[in-house]
């Protein structure tokens, strides 16, 4: 007997669930912990001030980061970035957006296969998105070697940056169904797979999702403080 498909919803996790960076707040715990040197921080600081008085992009900033995790997790053992994302979730499991909080419970009652793709290393996503429900997590995942070490390279990078090719893949793996599907992100990368999804939602859009959506027609969401909104 063929086995039904299911209905999916798809979330990017940073800015979308997650009122923040994972990525951000595991390079900054690994440096406050002594596993990355201080001057990791100098890597993406001129970017993080530009971005904070509006003079660069967020884009800019991010990637700084990225740069500076992917510099020094080298040679670290998995089982201690395990344990500083742990103490991290402890902290900040909670820091979640209301409007995505509520619609991942909606979803999860009607009996949707929750998805979640991020760009934030799998380590920490992974743990972060399970305690929210979600049944099948992408996200950058660093290669670990012998004796449980971080080699510092990012396998199938091509891939994961691609997260149409995701969802792609994952509609195919888990025998999920387009139809009736709802994809939430918040960033240009996202817009990948919104294009596919039969419900798009556009929460706290970037300049560049916004456009689209706009021009797409897509339901645009906007969470300030105590108070959510949809624009028309």
């Amino acid at each position: 007997m063929k086995q039904l498909k299911k209905k999916f919803a798809v979330f990017d996790i940073d800015g979308t669930l997650f009122r923040s960076s994972l990525l951000i707040e595991l390079v900054e715990a690994l440096i406050k912990e002594g596993y990355f040197p201080a001057k990791a921080r100098k890597m993406y600081e001129e970017e993080y001030n530009l971005w904070l008085d509006r003079r660069g992009s967020y884009n800019a900033y991010i990637e700084k980061v990225v740069e500076a995790y992917v510099q020094n997790i080298r040679g670290l053992y998995l089982k201690d970035i395990q344990e500083v994302a742990e103490r991290i979730l402890l902290l900040h499991h909670s820091r979640i957006y209301r409007y995505t909080r509520d619609l991942i419970k909606k979803l999860q009652k009607e009996d949707y296969f929750m998805l979640a793709i991020s760009h934030s290393p799998y380590h920490i996503v992974e743990p972060f998105a399970r305690k929210w429900g979600f049944q099948k997590v992408y996200a950058q995942y660093y290669e670990v070697g012998g004796e449980g070490r971080f080699t510092g390279k990012v396998q199938f990078l091509d891939f994961i940056l691609r997260k149409d090719r995701v969802l792609e893949r994952a509609i195919e793996k888990e025998n999920l169904k387009l139809t009736g599907s709802i994809g939430v992100g918040d960033s240009d990368a996202d817009a990948a797979f919104l294009n596919m999804v039969s419900r798009p939602i556009a929460f706290n859009p970037s300049s560049g999702l916004y456009r689209m959506a706009r021009r797409k027609r897509w339901k645009i969401v906007v969470e300030r403080k105590d108070v959510i909104y949809t624009i028309k």
